[in-house]
């Protein structure tokens, strides 16, 4: 088991796009490990590679009803219909909004050996799955909120103990206080 230490907000590996994976190799296979682990240790229901400093196309996942890990991921969404729910994140720990999502998508991507993965996701999966994705594009949640509500979460983002030591990588048992039990992701 190695847990890595998370990076937060202000580190500029989180607003960077990830490169594509093209080698499929042990230290793949190190790096979903390490990211499960970590996500693990943080209580968290997905973490993508830069989350943990790695600028690579990767990203976990376990909403306690699904779990695996895809690289190199896109989606395609299935129809108009969206949902609304609280979004927090690893790497932005105490801030917590309400999120619009697209409700239905297939993702595609590859596993950790380079052979093709193809998924229909829906609700938290999906959530999770956009999320992730979101974070290999060097995207936040923080910018999927409207303005009014992104002011308010930058000011908590701002108020918060981490942020204003200058804090930019926590240990992963600082951010979610330990391991997600199955009871909590539902």
């Amino acid at each position: 088991m190695t847990i890595q230490p998370v990076r937060l907000f202000g580190d500029p590996i989180l607003r960077a796009r990830a490169a594509e994976v093209s080698t499929f190799d042990p230290q793949v296979r190190q790096l979903v490990a390490d990211l499960l682990d970590t996500m693990y240790e943080s209580g968290g229901v997905g973490m993508a590679a830069p989350q943990i400093g790695v600028g690579l196309r990767v990203f976990v996942y376990d909403t306690g009803e699904a779990k695996g890990h895809l690289i190199n991921p896109v989606f395609e969404v299935i129809g108009d219909e969206t949902q609304v729910g609280p979004e927090g994140c690893l790497s932005i720990p105490g801030v917590r909004e309400d999120v619009t999502r697209a409700q239905t998508l297939i993702a595609r991507g590859v596993d950790m050996d380079g052979a093709p993965v193809e998924f229909r996701a829906e609700g938290l999966l999906a959530r999770a799955v956009q999320h992730e994705t979101d974070h290999l594009d060097g995207v936040l949640f923080l910018q999927r909120l409207d303005p009014a509500t992104r002011k308010e979460a930058m000011r908590t983002l701002r108020e918060s103990s981490w942020f204003t030591q200058g804090i930019t990588v926590l240990a992963a048992s600082e951010i979610g206080g330990g391991r997600r039990t199955r009871e909590r992701s539902r």
